[in-house]
Formats: C-alpha cells, structure tokens, sequence
C-alpha cells in the first residue's frame, strides 16, 4: 500500500481511516490491534511535519523526543519529562530504554552514524550506501522490554535535493507515527544543511502500521476533527547547524532542570531560539503558568509555533474557570 500527500494531517488521516475499517484484528504482547501490512507514506513537504489538530498537535512531546535522540543517550528520566509514564515499560531497568536511538544515532559501537553519513555525502553525493541502522543483530539475542522499531535511515541525494527513506519493522500509527516523521525528517534536514543540498521528500515504510483497539476511540475523535490548514515549519538556516544544536541540547537541559536562561544571549539565530521558546513553554505548561506562556508565545519568532501554544493557554484558563465554577 502507498500513500502520498504534502502534509502529515493529510498522511494521518488517510493511514487511521484505513486502519479503523480493517476487519481483521490481531493479538500481540501490548494488546488487540488492526493493522496494514507493508504500507509506504511518501510526504512530498517534510517540513509539513506538524499535525494542526487538537488531538495530535504533539510539537512539545515531539521536539522532546527529537532532543532526547541528540542527547547521545537513552535517560529514562529525561524522555518521561517530555512524555510521563510511557516508556518505563520499555525499560529493562528502569533506568534507560533500549529501543530509544540516541546512542545507536552517535555512538554505534564507537561509530557516530549521523557524521558517518554526512561525511560519505560530501565526498559522494550519489552514493547508496549512506545508511544508518537502528535496529541491530543484538536486538534478537534475548528477550528486551523493548527493541527499536525503526530498522534502517537511508539518506540519498537526487536533484540536489537530499531525500529519506525510513525502514520500519513496526509503527504504531496513532503514538509513534507523528513523533517518528517529525524526529527523522528533522534529521533528514540536518543531514541536508550540513552537506549543502536542499530538503528533499520523505517516504516511511513500515512491516506493521498499527492501531491499537484503545486508540481507536481517540483516531476516531481525530478523524472528526476535520481537515487542517497546511502550516509547514520555517526552513532551517542555510549552513552548518551543529553548533546551533550544541549551543540548544545546553539550553534544553537548563530548561528541564528548572534552571533560568537568558536567550538574549545565547548565540542563535531567530529559527533556533524559537525552539528553545517551545521547550521553555512545555516548562510553562507543565507549571501551569499562563502568564509565562503568554510571554513566551510573544517573543516568538515565527507566527507557525503561536497556536500551539494558544490551544495550551486556552485549556489552562478552562481547567481554571472549571476549577472555580466548581469551588463556588
């Protein structure tokens, strides 16, 4: 099965309609779910990573976990910050996750895969071989509480335009599915700007696109939502980016730690200090500061990111009015 559209709603919308008419229901470990088998999603504008829904407008738990792949490292404790109690099933230790990809991204065995891979293009633009692999040999060795679900990252350059193929062996299309298209094509367009090459388009391929019987309550609610507008994300500033992302990996781990940071003088454009305002609106969110959000939704850079924020702000003051409707 392949399904093609511009914008990740559109991809969203398609996949969960196509689950929840799926007669068939299959037992696994997690639960009962439907699922297509062998299904490629081709999203011809990755930047159009973002779901507008109210459901699914995940921007916060997204850049979370893309941050927690930069991280180098798979800290239980820093992914349930961004996403609380899901992922301590997955820990066998309750201390990392093995199915996280920081490590597997930076350190594979000693071999930082992202750099491997940019350096490979740089000297061959046309190469095939520029692949980054998740899932390893070792997954199968014994029984983990979890194993990664993507299999491989093949980045190509065609047409000046640097182009990503994900490989999944399994993809949970209601949780997993937005966070993994916004993480990797976040990474496809790192990849794109450290090797000078425009961003080019995005297909995920997955063995299983699954929908668990206790989202599809929720799938449904997001399918009756309706059709979004197509709001994609600003490009990334032209030139190498790493320095930005190690100047923000310090600023997300101030921020996360509560600590105070002052982005007037952080040394980053206006694309990257927007990044660092939505990881500091989380911090408000979590909070419960509306005065804060407020002054972080101001400050912002790029209008894409305010109602994201507004929606957070809005269900704030309606939890607080309900709070004294009730009191009264």
């Amino acid at each position: 099965m392949y399904l093609s559209h511009d914008k990740l709603d559109d991809l969203m919308h398609e996949v969960l309609e196509k689950l929840l008419n799926e007669d068939q229901v299959f037992q696994a470990s997690k639960g009962s779910f439907k699922e297509l088998f062998g299904c490629c999603l081709h999203l011809k504008n990755p930047r159009a990573r973002l779901s507008r829904s109210e459901g699914r407008g995940k921007i916060f738990s997204a850049l979370g976990e893309f941050f927690w792949y930069l991280s180098e490292d798979t800290r239980l404790d820093f992914i349930d910050y961004y996403v609380p109690n899901r992922f301590q099933v997955e820990s066998d230790d309750q201390v990392r996750v093995r199915s996280g990809y920081g490590d597997r991204l930076f350190n594979m065995r000693g071999i930082n895969q992202v750099t491997s891979v940019i350096e490979l293009l740089k000297e061959k633009s046309g190469s095939r071989r520029a692949v980054i692999q998740l899932f390893d040999a070792s997954d199968l060795e014994k029984h983990y509480a979890s194993v990664p679900c993507t299999c491989t990252l093949q980045f190509m350059v065609r047409d000046g335009a640097l182009h990503l193929f994900t490989s999944m062996r399994s993809n949970d299309a209601y949780l997993g599915l937005p966070h993994d298209v916004f993480s990797f094509t976040m990474i496809q367009e790192l990849v794109a700007r450290s090797i000078g090459v425009e961003m080019g388009e995005y297909k995920h391929c997955a063995g299983s696109l699954h929908l668990y019987t206790n989202n599809f309550a929720a799938a449904g609610h997001y399918l009756a939502e309706g059709w979004h507008s197509t709001v994609p994300m600003e490009p990334m500033p032209e030139g190498d980016p790493w320095a930005s992302i190690g100047t923000l990996r310090h600023l997300e781990e101030e921020i996360r730690l509560g600590r105070d940071i002052d982005l007037d003088k952080a040394d980053l454009g206006p694309y990257w200090k927007d990044l660092a305002r939505l990881l500091t609106a989380y911090r408000a969110i979590k909070n419960e500061d509306i005065q804060e959000l407020e002054a972080v939704k101001s400050a912002m850079s790029s209008p894409n990111y305010k109602t994201f924020i507004e929606a957070r702000i809005d269900k704030l003051a309606g939890s607080r009015a309900a709070s004294a409707e009730g009191v009264g």
